[in-house]
């Protein structure tokens, strides 16, 4: 059967939805993915759980869409934006973070929810509560396959989240620099004694986060509108996501960002209580039926401790 032919071919109703429901749940599940792939990394790293991962994305982004105001190209404003969001990233690391690491998990959980705060203080100081269009990376670009409408958005933003795969498994499987930053998550202690930089690590952690976050932002700020609390929706999902997943696992990151978003999708449309008010839930139902089964998730690791 040719491409043409097949495009012609006509489902049955319920499985042209299905199958739409199915398309726009990667799409979402993928932008969870991205955010989930931000927290795994950070938590790998210093065990912390980024509470203001979505806020430093947002702010990420209203600096796109102000250097896209005064005259800059869109695209260049987003490589210049995601080089920003490394650093800044990596100062969050080494001013905030650094001092505290040794300190207990409330107190980390205080300063990363005093993170979230002052990130969306700064966004709605200098930019207000008024949301702001923000321009599509992709075109408007669509496509009608077997009575289902693939959009070139729905399919960058599949792309997208394949390259970051691709890009980070390459990073930490065969650089030196991922491999350093692989040990200083596995053995904080012990990896000064071959020479590695573990601080240094870390912060190159937090940058790389901030800007996989960044991504994240920029390809969902279009369907949301920018605005302060824009991304605190999205974290809800990628923290199910990661948790689904496992935390300590970037593939766990993904298959639980992607389920995540084919579930929602799915649940809002097929299940009529649920509708769009009660979505929020599915990912948490879904979250607590895998970890009543796996508590450490799909991919992660259950800690082993020797008596």
């Amino acid at each position: 059967m040719t491409i043409r032919s097949f495009a012609k071919l006509t489902l049955v109703p319920d499985m042209q939805l299905f199958l739409q429901q199915i398309v726009e749940g990667l799409a979402s599940g993928a932008i969870y993915a991205s955010l989930a792939l931000a927290l795994v990394l950070i938590y790998r790293a210093t065990r912390i759980v980024n509470f203001a991962q979505g806020e430093m994305a947002t702010l990420s982004a209203y600096f796109a869409w102000q250097l896209n105001q005064w005259g800059m190209p869109f695209w260049l404003s987003l490589i210049i934006v995601a080089a920003v969001s490394f650093v800044m990233g990596a100062l969050v690391f080494r001013l905030i973070m650094r001092p505290v690491l040794g300190a207990s998990d409330n107190t980390m959980v205080v300063v990363c929810i005093g993170l979230f705060v002052g990130f969306e203080a700064v966004a709605l100081w200098f930019w207000g509560a008024d949301p702001h269009a923000f321009p599509r990376i992709f075109p408007d670009y669509a496509w009608t396959i077997g009575g289902v409408r693939l959009t070139a958005n729905n399919l960058g933003i599949l792309a997208t989240l394949c390259l970051l795969t691709v890009g980070l498994s390459a990073l930490f499987r065969y650089t030196r620099i991922g491999l350093a930053m692989r040990a200083s998550a596995a053995e904080r202690e012990k990896s000064p004694l071959v020479g590695i930089p573990v601080e240094n690590m870390l912060m190159l952690g937090w940058g790389l986060a901030a800007t996989v976050g960044f991504i994240a932002a920029a390809l969902i700020a279009p369907s949301l509108f920018l605005s302060p609390p824009m991304m605190v929706s999205v974290v809800i999902y990628a923290l199910a996501a990661a948790t689904l997943g496992g935390w300590d696992s970037l593939a766990g990151a993904i298959v639980g960002g992607l389920v995540v978003g084919i579930a929602e999708s799915l649940c809002a449309t097929f299940i009529g209580f649920i509708g769009t008010d009660l979505k929020v839930g599915v990912p948490f139902a879904l979250m607590a039926i895998i970890l009543l089964a796996r508590p450490q998730g799909l991919f992660g690791t259950s800690a082993v401790i020797r008596a």
